[in-house]
């Protein structure tokens, strides 16, 4: 007896059903969540969460809003759902309105995303950095004062 074949007359084959598709990953941290670095816009709905803690669609497309930003809630939407999949957000879907979470730390994000502008612009030296900043015409009295107070705090504990 001939094998039936789950192919239509043309040679196509047919979409599996429902129940022979492959569940769906879940979205996983990365191994090393210190090598994600997100992107600018993905920096902004991180300060907002590290902010006000788990938040709502919504309330993070306001503030971006509430800035000199025009975006629009699926771009905001969007984004989270990638944040989401790239291990940078938890989504709870307990409620009607999902609450998004960071898992990223504030301080261990920030840190890579300096590292690596150091790396990239002044090859690895932070004494050029430091240059260029005391140089700058934009650095304040206080904002040199607090360099001048770490760097006398790092001398002592050595």
């Amino acid at each position: 007896m001939a094998k039936k074949s789950n192919q239509k007359k043309w040679g196509q084959t047919r979409p599996p059903k429902a129940e022979e598709a492959m569940p769906r990953a879940e979205p996983t941290m990365p191994a090393r969540a210190e090598q994600v670095v997100p992107t600018k816009g993905e920096l902004e709905v991180l300060k907002i969460l590290w902010k006000n803690g788990p938040s709502s669609v919504r309330l993070v497309h306001d503030v971006l809003s509430a800035g000199v930003k025009n975006v629009r809630y699926t771009s905001t939407l969007k984004t989270m759902q990638v944040m989401t999949e790239r291990g940078m957000l938890k989504r709870d879907e307990t409620h009607m309105t999902h609450v998004y979470y960071p898992l990223l730390e504030e301080e261990k994000t920030m840190g890579s995303i300096l590292e690596r502008f150091v790396d990239s612009v002044y090859d690895g030296s932070i004494s050029n950095l430091l240059i260029t900043f005391v140089n700058n015409n934009k650095s304040s009295a206080e904002e040199l004062k607090k360099v001048k107070e770490l760097l006398k705090k790092l001398d002592k504990d050595k």
